[in-house]
């Protein structure tokens, strides 16, 4: 696993990468680069803090939340946690590589999935990278 200093990773993310990968925040819906990029672009999207690969790009669908939308993640690149903040239980996922906060799976929402899961990410936390596909 990575392991940086405060100051290293205010260093090498952006104000608001800092703010939703190393202090659990959330960037506003509809804001982010990803969160209308089409599931037809070939490719991974990794983390942004330290560019371990997350979601293969055909795993992305619309779900009309305002933020990218994944029902699957690769094998191994998350950690998922009970998250009881702001009086609900969600489950929050982080990159198992750097431990930064991505957002939120959410299940049994009828999507028309594969898995009928919702992985709701922080586009500022993804990397888009068209030359891999995992």
């Amino acid at each position: 696993m990575i392991q940086k200093s405060d100051a290293e990773w205010r260093t090498t993310l952006s104000p608001q990468q800092y703010a939703v990968l190393r202090q659990s925040g959330t960037e506003p819906a509809g804001s982010g680069e990803y969160a209308h990029t089409p599931a037809t672009k070939t490719g991974v999207y990794e983390c942004v803090g330290c560019g371990q690969p997350l979601y293969k790009s055909s795993t992305k669908f619309d779900s009309h939340c305002g933020w990218p939308a994944f029902y699957e993640a690769i094998p191994g690149a998350l950690t998922v946690h009970k998250d009881t903040s702001h009086g609900m239980v969600r489950e929050e996922m982080r990159c198992s590589n750097c431990d930064g906060h991505l957002g939120h799976i959410f299940r049994g929402e009828g999507f028309k999935t594969p898995t009928d899961e919702r992985h709701c990410v922080n586009s500022v936390c993804l990397k888009f990278n068209p030359n891999k596909d995992k």
